[in-house]
Order: structure tokens, then sequence, then C-alpha cells
């Protein structure tokens, strides 16, 4: 329901020695220059929303129009010195270039590829910076969706690591040379320092006691970066009544109404299905009870295929509420400075900051980029100690991380169906 790709199969990768070493596999769903980033094109069907397949080769010309329209945008950026959304560039590069717009059903699947792109943020185009939008460094390698998912990752990491679960932090207190934190029952932790990795809503909602109250540049970085939202419903069916193809898409007159389901019997053997919704409809579909979210779902692809049958079970995600992380990931919201990130990442005192969005080499957003960043914070606070201190017990590296790294030269185990 959460992280399920791997954004890069490539050494580069931090994360990709420890899926190796597991011996996990990877389902390639897209190359290095795939126009909607973690999927190529070859594998997909999309539908109005009448439930009438969408011919291909339609959905191929607008491809097209679509890259001629982002490559644009590129332009409109040079020209204009203040920032903007990506939606309001898109708008230029239409009213500069009319032979770019589309009518009828060709303006609806350029529609489905803006949601597209707005899934990759998890945010709506009219919320993503025009400056930042395409800066990203992406890992070389395509992309491949986890098979078994990213939980043996994470149980192999916490082996025999002291991991407690359900103590959810209210209070951190930062003194001159202890740090403790106060969890909701009231219990007590102490240590030299404490590295905070909590997702950037819960920082953005100031659900956490910071004494002192963390400094204004560090307050304003957490304000002016956005964090996303994308919601996912899973359903299980008892057999399978799609074809099969990747994805499943729907097109609309706007990019708010058009959506995808992510066909994981292809890349699982197992009858699932998973409808996926970012940005304003993503908290707007978490308004519904998970029954009514499903019906929403069902009914969109029983217009697709009308031998749809009821699902035996299903799971509905409530990112953008859940109080342990109010959001997804983060985004570059219009007209912010340049600098959010370094101040993020900055120590204050004995506490250092980790997580995706402190990510370094603009990697936020990832798997890979929360890893990354962590090992970084870790490196941070093990400087500071020792200045401070003159020496620390250092904790042993995971005799397993250890042999991950040593892993390298195992191949990463991808295929595609």
């Amino acid at each position: 329901m959460g992280a399920a790709w791997l954004h890069g199969a490539c050494n580069e990768n931090p994360v990709a020695p420890l899926i190796r070493q597991l011996g996990l596999t990877l389902y390639r769903t897209s190359g290095d220059d795939s126009v909607l980033y973690d999927h190529d094109l070859e594998s997909y069907m999309l539908f109005d929303l009448n439930g009438r397949q969408v011919p291909q080769n339609v959905v191929t010309e607008v491809e097209e129009i679509f890259k001629k329209i982002l490559k644009e945008t590129d332009k409109v950026r040079n020209e204009h010195p203040d920032d903007m959304s990506v939606l309001q560039a898109i708008s230029i590069v239409l009213d500069k270039h009319p032979e770019l717009r589309r009518e009828g059903l060709a303006h609806e699947v350029l529609q489905w590829y803006i949601c597209r792109m707005e899934a990759w943020f998890a945010a709506d185009a009219d919320m993503i910076s025009l400056k930042s939008w395409d800066q990203e460094q992406v890992l070389s390698g395509g992309h491949g969706l986890m098979v078994q998912g990213y939980y043996p990752v994470i149980k192999a990491l916490a082996r025999n690591i002291d991991v407690r679960l359900n103590h959810r932090v209210k209070r951190i207190y930062n003194g001159s040379d202890k740090v403790m934190v106060t969890v909701e029952n009231g219990r007590n932790f102490i240590a030299d320092a404490a590295i905070v990795t909590v997702p950037l809503g819960i920082l953005k909602a100031n659900l956490i006691d910071f004494e002192p109250k963390l400094p204004d540049w560090k307050v304003s970085a957490i304000a002016d970066l956005g964090v996303g939202n994308e919601n996912k419903v899973a359903l299980l069916f008892p057999n399978v009544f799609w074809p099969n193809v990747e994805l499943l898409g729907v097109v609309a007159s706007t990019s708010y109404a058009c959506g995808y389901f992510l066909n994981l019997h292809k890349a699982t053997g197992h009858p699932v299905l998973v409808y996926m919704a970012a940005g304003r409809f993503a908290y707007d579909l978490e308004k519904l009870s998970d029954e009514a979210a499903k019906d929403f779902v069902l009914l969109q692809l029983k217009k697709m295929f009308p031998d749809a049958t009821e699902p035996v079970q299903y799971l509905v995600s409530h990112w953008g509420t859940d109080p342990n992380s109010l959001g997804c990931y983060s985004y570059d919201l219009v007209g912010k400075p340049g600098d959010l990130y370094e101040k993020l990442r900055a120590p204050v005192g004995n506490l250092f900051f980790g997580g995706e969005a402190v990510s370094m080499d603009e990697h936020q957003g990832s798997v890979h980029g929360a890893y990354g960043a962590g090992v970084s914070a870790a490196q941070d606070c093990e400087r500071h100690l020792l200045k401070r201190l003159g020496r620390i017990t250092k904790v042993r590296l995971a005799s397993f991380l250890q042999e991950s790294l040593e892993a390298a030269a195992i191949p990463l185990q991808i295929s595609r169906m």
C-alpha cells in the first residue's frame, strides 16, 4: 500500500546490494526514457469514462505531443525569471503553439498523461514548481516493482536492532549534552543525540513538540516544502477478467477525473488490481468510506469489463490522514527558495535529520533517497559525537548489511513477463 518500486535498478542505487543479498526479484516496468516515468507504454490499455477502449494510435500520437509540450516548457522556464506551476507553463505552451492542442478524445488522453505526471509527484500540476520539476537525478537502469514488497528489506535491516514499535513521539528535548524523547504514554528515552526521520507531513503539522523550539530557518524550510498524497485501492478478485497488460487507464476531460489501475497479476501471478489516485483526488478519496471507495473503483472497472466480479477482499490506503504520515513524500512548491533541502537536512544541536525529504543528490520521494539520507545522518551524528565526547562506543555494522555491501557483483533479478 506504500512504497513498491526500486527507482533505478543499477549499482549506484544504495538499496540494490540489500535486494541482491536477499535474492528479491524485481519486475521491470520501464526503461530510462519512459514518458510515464515508472512505466513504458508497451503494455497498457486506455478507456474513456463510458468504458470504450481508446485506439492505440491515438495514445501514441498524444504521447509525442506530450513530449513536445514538456520540451517547450523548458523554454518557458528560461524566458520567465519568476517561477510558476507546471500547469501554467503548459497553458503558455499551448497558447504559443495552438497546433499542439487536442480536442475530444485526444484531449482526454493528454489529460491522462498529465495525471500520470502528477502521480510521480503525488501532487496536482498547478502545485508543482516549473523551476524544479525535472531536476531530480533519476538513477539509470529503469524502474522495477518489488515483487515481494519492501518488507523483507526492512525486516533484514532491523535484525538484531532494538526497534520499539507503537511508540509515537510527542516531545523532543534537545539539551546541551543530552536528548530526551518523550513518547505518547509518557515514557522518556535519553541519549547523547537523536536522528529525526519522521515524515515531512508530521513535521509540518507540528505534532512533535521540540524544546527549545526549532530555529526559524528550520521551521521555514519545513513549511516551504510540499508534501504530496497518493492513495491506493487494492482489489483481490477470485479470477482474472482483465487483459494481460500492466496498466489500465481511464481518460477524462480533466486530469483530476483520470485514473489508472496497476495489474499486479502480470507481476506476481495474483489476481490483484490496484487503483491509484494522486493529489487532490487522493484526499477526496479519503473522505469516502472504504466500501464507498471500493464501489467507486469497481464501477469504473465494470464499465470497461461488464463481466467484472466483486472482489473477495480489498484494502484502501489513507496516507493523507494517517496520523503517522500525513502525506506520502516531498515535492517542490512554486516560488520557494532552492536551499530548502539543505536547511531541512542541517543538524540542530544534538538533533540530526533523515528521511526522503532531506535526500542528497535530488532523490526525494524514493526509498533509496530515504535510505541514503539515513546513512548520511548517522555518519554526521557519529562525527558530532566523536568531536564532542572524544570517543563513542561504535555500533558494529550488522553482518547482514556488511554482506549486502559485499554482494554488489551479484546481478539484480529483474524480469518482464
